[in-house]
């Protein structure tokens, strides 16, 4: 039987389709564009179109594999719904690829993708070769999913459109719950129901671990004990099974004092930010779960060297550092602004910022405009509406009138080929510049490294 995926090139989709290749499968599909996901595809046996047409669908029998991003409208999902194609959700397919694994699910609003990398590299400096699904790639692989040899599977499981409901982990993380995916949920009551409805996704003698400084995890711990859910916390309090005791910037990364079980423990992390140091608490705690050593895991997160997109150096010029970063929440915007603060050192903080979605840029703007107020200079683009269609009287702006700095140090820039040449001229020697987004923003940074050479 075929797999096809509609948007095979997506980080998610590529992935799954990444495994299936590994297993043997036949694998086709479609996407917008070109990419280097696309190219990796076809290099490993995939048949790939760009362009989206019903000639491309295979003959049956075949599943059809698409995301929340595919639209009813699309060309190809109409044809295989007409022609009574299998479709299903990512989410469904790559549970279906757990099956018969020891899975641990990461999920939370922020976080994922890096607690996610980071519990993939701890084990597999154990020695062991867990299969995994991750939302980004891995730095020193370029990949951000392969197919082990163990019998141990990590997947970053998504809670944006509720596709977490999908899986049945032995462990489970959750970094964090903050209102967000509004535009799926309606409520941030709901968003919070749906972390809920997780915990009874746990398997049976399963462990929940989660961070206990934030008020929306510590709540689902406190359920989950109430259903006799074995829960594992970290976090900065007292009394936690791995405590965050210190942490002090260094260069690009930060020196880490912590106590797990009782028992002290220092760690150079090679990557910045205080909420780096907890999502490696997360992911040691996860190890530990899955009976790996705390001191391997350890030495496996003192390596971990990153994940694309995830404050990613991308160059320097006129003496000035350019980094990329996908955060799109008020939360996660916040963390990566106070990690290239430390950074930073005594140069200034110049952020690129482009918002995602039309939904989330006007439920959140005001909470963008604070997070953003932690740089020294801000440029807000227009939104990238992904999904979405454009609201009425929903821009960039809305955020950039929100930003907590003189006017002279915010710029609305809906113009997005004016934009490398904004930020490099409110740049100067010292300085650290990140572009900030899920969107196409981080295209953006060799175009800001050019003018700035200039």
């Amino acid at each position: 039987m075929t797999v096809h995926f509609i948007g095979i090139g997506g980080a998610g989709m590529s992935g799954i389709a990444r495994i299936l290749l590994a297993r043997g499968e036949r694998v086709t599909g479609s996407d917008a564009r070109e990419s280097a996901a696309v190219l990796a595809l076809r290099a490993l046996g995939a048949e790939v179109h760009v362009g989206h047409d019903p000639a491309h669908l295979p003959e049956p029998p075949a599943t059809v594999v698409v995301s929340t991003a595919i639209r009813e409208s699309n060309p190809e999902l109409a044809a295989a719904r007409e022609r009574g194609l299998t479709v299903e959700h990512r989410s469904t397919a790559l549970a279906a690829l757990t099956r018969g694994r020891r899975l641990a699910a990461v999920t939370g609003t922020a976080g994922k993708t890096s607690t996610t990398s980071m519990l993939t590299v701890a084990l597999q400096h154990c020695g062991l070769d867990p299969s995994f699904a991750i939302g980004g790639d891995l730095a020193t692989s370029g990949s951000g999913a392969h197919e082990g040899t163990g019998d141990l599977f990590v997947v970053e499981a998504d809670e944006s459109d509720a596709s977490f409901l999908a899986y049945s982990p032995e462990v489970a993380i959750v970094t964090n719950i903050e209102a967000d995916h509004l535009d799926h949920y309606g409520s941030p009551a709901a968003y919070v129901a749906a972390f809920d409805e997780f915990l009874g996704r746990i398997a049976p003698g399963g462990t929940l671990v989660t961070c206990v400084d934030d008020p929306g995890a510590a709540a689902l711990a406190d359920t989950a004990r109430g259903r006799g859910i074995g829960v594992r916390t970290y976090g900065r309090a007292e009394g936690t099974d791995a405590r965050l005791v210190a942490f002090r910037p260094d260069g690009a990364g930060g020196r880490i004092v912590l106590s797990l079980d009782g028992a002290e423990h220092r760690l150079r992390l090679p990557v910045p930010g205080e909420h780096m140091a907890l999502n490696a608490l997360a992911a040691l705690l996860a190890g530990v779960a899955f009976g790996a050593p705390a001191e391997g895991l350890l030495e496996g997160l003192a390596g971990f060297d990153g994940v694309r997109r995830r404050f990613e150096f991308r160059g320097r010029a006129a003496g000035v550092a350019v980094y990329d970063d996908y955060a799109h929440h008020p939360t996660k915007v916040a963390a990566q602004l106070r990690a290239a603060r430390d950074v930073a050192g005594a140069g200034r903080v110049v952020v690129a910022f482009q918002p995602h979605l039309y939904s989330r840029t006007r439920e959140f703007a005001r909470e963008f405009g604070a997070a953003l107020g932690l740089a020294d200079e801000v440029v807000v683009l227009d939104v990238y509406g992904a999904r979405e269609d454009p609201e009425p009287g929903v821009s960039g702006a809305l955020v950039a009138e929100n930003v907590p700095l003189p006017p002279e140090h915010v710029r609305f820039v809906p113009r997005w080929a004016e934009v490398p040449a904004v930020v490099a001229g409110m740049a100067r020697s010292g300085d650290l510049v990140i572009t900030m987004g899920a969107g196409d923003v981080t295209v953006l940074a060799p175009e800001i490294l050019l003018e700035l050479s200039r």
